[in-house]
């Protein structure tokens, strides 16, 4: 009986040690790169995922290659929707780091490739003599996707706007506008109109103030607290503060408050909301690089970290938030998601899916073209190479920090 216990408490003791070592390698592994190395992988994922969209676009065969993945419920159609979809919302993700100066490094020549393409494909996009002409004319879904366009042209306007010939620009201008014949859902879209109209009223451009103050007005009104809104009249437990929620209430209170339209108090307010939200973000990443899969929408990947990354972009993490330890974690997401392939078909096109090929998790709205919101997690890379985003040695995140037995900062609510 002696000799059974003192077996038992040995491997009792061996599973610990195990258990031990299995998280030493973890946390090792997770702190062996530096922070360019961490941004060269990022630039890789980026572009792996970004290509397909952009570089067929600029060819005008968009439509012709892109496959036409759908849920099984699928309530929209198809075809008019799923290319407009890709293309807004890959560009809105990769604007801030095309909107780096061009230099001759790997990584800047890589990047103007891309951005030279992109421009020939936005011209594609509004040209009605190209193959590629997307479709903002028709169907209500084309609300959302105009908004990624304009904020990647918020994001980005060096790159991405002021180089378009004018005719081009002209084109883009008449299909926002024309967006003013159709209404949405009663939730998060009320920002995707305003943002679009937001970025008319910043080019200078007539622009609807009501669609522009409503969405404004609402969203300020289904704030709950500690950083979280309601996504319309009631309460959804997903990652849509983060997807549209945060990022685009504080793009669209700050062009108010430049424009003389809004008060600076109401983009200050918004801002620290995303800011005290994105301490969830950074908190929620394990320490082996996994986040809850929950809410709707999860087909979106890396999205869910858009208000932490743009948090970073802005230079506005918490105090006790290190742009090191944003960098550690997020990369350890995108290598479990980046890492192998699958994530992307043959083709390198991204299929419906969370971590893998995983069609049953499609919402009745979500195509191929609906899983580019990926790109939104590395809007970091907007920040040159020397940035102490990327130039800081490595930092433990929070999960890293809780589950070693290191301090971390106790979290409580924050009223704004």
């Amino acid at each position: 009986m002696i000799f059974t216990t003192h077996k038992q408490n040995l491997i009792k003791l061996f599973i610990a040690v195990l258990f031990l070592a299995l998280a030493v390698n973890t946390v090792s592994a997770q702190t062996k790169s530096t922070g360019l190395e961490d941004r060269k992988f990022w630039v890789k994922a980026l572009h792996k995922i970004a290509y397909p969209v952009i570089h067929n676009l600029a060819n005008g065969t968009l439509k012709q290659n892109m496959p036409l993945e759908k849920g099984n419920n699928y309530n929209l159609k198809l075809e008019d929707v799923t290319y407009l979809e890709a293309v807004g919302r890959t560009i809105a993700g990769v604007a801030p780091w095309l909107e780096l100066p061009d230099d001759n490094t790997e990584e800047g020549k890589l990047r103007k490739a891309m951005r030279l393409e992109l421009l020939q494909g936005l011209k594609n996009a509004v040209d009605p003599q190209n193959p590629d002409y997307l479709n903002f004319r028709s169907q209500s879904q084309a609300i959302v996707d105009a908004a990624y366009v304009a904020q990647a042209f918020i994001r980005a306007p060096k790159a991405l706007w002021e180089p378009l010939d004018q005719l081009t620009k002209k084109r883009f201008i008449e299909e926002f506008k024309s967006l003013r014949n159709r209404t949405g859902a009663y939730n998060n879209w009320l920002l995707f109109a305003g943002l679009t109209e937001g970025f008319l009223l910043s080019i200078g451009e007539q622009y609807d103030p009501a669609r522009v103050q409503f969405a404004v007005n609402k969203v300020t009104e289904w704030y709950v607290g500690d950083s979280w809104y309601k996504d319309g009249e009631k309460f959804s437990m997903d990652y849509y503060n983060s997807y549209v929620m945060h990022p685009m209430m504080v793009d669209l209170t700050k062009i108010l408050a430049d424009q003389k339209k809004g008060t600076p108090n109401s983009y200050n307010q918004a801002l620290q909301r995303m800011v005290r939200y994105s301490e969830y973000l950074e908190r929620i990443i394990g320490s082996d690089g996994t986040y809850p899969a929950y809410g709707r929408s999860v087909t979106y990947r890396t999205a869910a970290f858009q208000a932490l990354a743009q948090v970073a972009l802005m230079e506005q993490l918490p105090d006790a938030v290190s742009p090191a330890q944003v960098r550690g974690a997020l990369t350890q997401v995108f290598h479990k998601m980046y890492d192998g392939n699958q994530n992307f078909d043959h083709k390198g096109w991204l299929v419906l899916g969370f971590n893998g090929h995983q069609p049953e998790l499609a919402d009745v709205y979500t195509s191929t073209g609906s899983l580019y919101m990926a790109t939104l997690a590395f809007l970091p890379l907007g920040l040159s190479p020397d940035n102490k985003f990327w130039s800081t040695p490595n930092s433990p995140w929070t999960a890293v920090k809780a589950w070693s037995g290191q301090a971390f900062k106790k979290d409580y609510k924050v009223e704004y």
